[in-house]
């Protein structure tokens, strides 16, 4: 199958690419690079440049490619900057999900994944596990603008017939994460204990999130292009885990000892408490998570320790 991945410069969506090349299907990709890494980019990949909200690049990448799935990760992820700029936020995960849509209308695409978010969509919910038809009830604009575009896909659907699927994601975790947003804490921790750094927790410790592992995400994303037709998944692991609790199985897997993270005032428009019903994926999709928190953690840790290595040596050679 002929796909166009888009964000997959990025951290989920290059794993995402590399897992439908590797299952023998071929891979186009979009990203403007303003978050992703070219060395994130499989090299068995057709790569485009650009900005989703430029229609005219977006019917160029269309029309060349013509896709038979679309895979739509890219977005503006960053929790803080939707609160401070959510116009921003808007035009990018709002109209430049709607351009795409146009062109996937325009040249018959005939599946069309998209990614949105289980962790911010749900607001403040006070039933857990949060199942995919529980009240819609997001408190920051990136949770609002993500959680729209589901309704333009019904819409699309239902005038012109194309096929969606669309995947909620909890917090996705493992090599190649950034520390930027919310969902980079593992990333985060990684970053400031190898650098020497004590960790900062926002809030008391026990904000709780729902992990999910990388590959795990990756492998749901290939059964998506074949299942759930018209449907909604949440992706996770279904498991609550605290804030201090990612903090100590990074700390444990990096063998540093006496360290302890720094509290202080929670943020505006986080969530308290989120974890996900995945039962509808199992059943539906055939998909459940096999990658736990402590496995996924050793994986994670081991790739920020290779980065930290090459950046010394780097600097190193540099000196010399």
């Amino acid at each position: 199958m002929k796909i166009l991945v888009t964000g997959a410069a990025g951290f989920i969506a290059s794993h995402v690419a590399d897992t439908y090349i590797a299952a023998g299907h071929d891979v186009a990709i979009l990203d403007d690079l303003s978050r992703g890494s070219m060395n994130n980019v499989n090299p068995r990949a057709r790569f485009y440049r650009g900005d989703l909200r430029d229609r005219d690049f977006v019917e160029h990448v269309v029309s060349t490619e013509k896709p038979e799935a679309i895979n739509h990760h890219a977005a503006q992820i960053d929790v803080r900057r939707a609160v401070e700029e959510p116009v921003f936020d808007a035009s990018v995960n709002i109209l430049g999900s709607i351009q795409l849509l146009e062109a996937a209308v325009a040249h018959k695409v005939s599946r069309f994944v998209y990614i949105s978010t289980g962790g911010a969509a749900y607001g403040e919910p006070k039933h857990f596990p949060v199942p995919e038809d529980y009240p819609i009830n997001p408190i920051t604009p990136y949770g609002i603008s993500k959680h729209t575009v589901e309704h333009y896909l019904f819409l699309y659907n239902t005038l012109y017939g194309l096929p969606y699927v669309v995947l909620r994601y909890g917090n996705v975790y493992g090599p190649r994460q950034g520390s930027k947003g919310e969902a980079g804490v593992f990333a985060i921790f990684c970053e400031q204990m190898l650098a020497g750094i004590q960790p900062v927790i926002y809030g008391d410790g026990s904000k709780v999130r729902d992990y999910v592992y990388v590959e795990d995400v990756a492998r749901a994303n290939l059964l998506a292009l074949e299942k759930g037709d018209g449907e909604i998944f949440n992706i996770a692991n279904g498991v609550p885990t605290r804030d201090d609790e990612v903090f100590r199985v990074g700390r444990d897997n990096l063998g540093i000892t006496g360290l302890e993270p720094k509290y202080v005032d929670k943020r505006p428009g986080e969530i308290d408490r989120i974890y996900l019903d995945i039962a509808k994926a199992r059943r539906v999709l055939g998909w459940e998570p096999t990658v736990s928190l402590d496995k996924g953690a050793r994986e994670t840790v081991r790739y920020f320790q290779e980065i930290a290595k090459k950046q010394k040596t780097g600097a190193s050679q540099k000196k010399h």
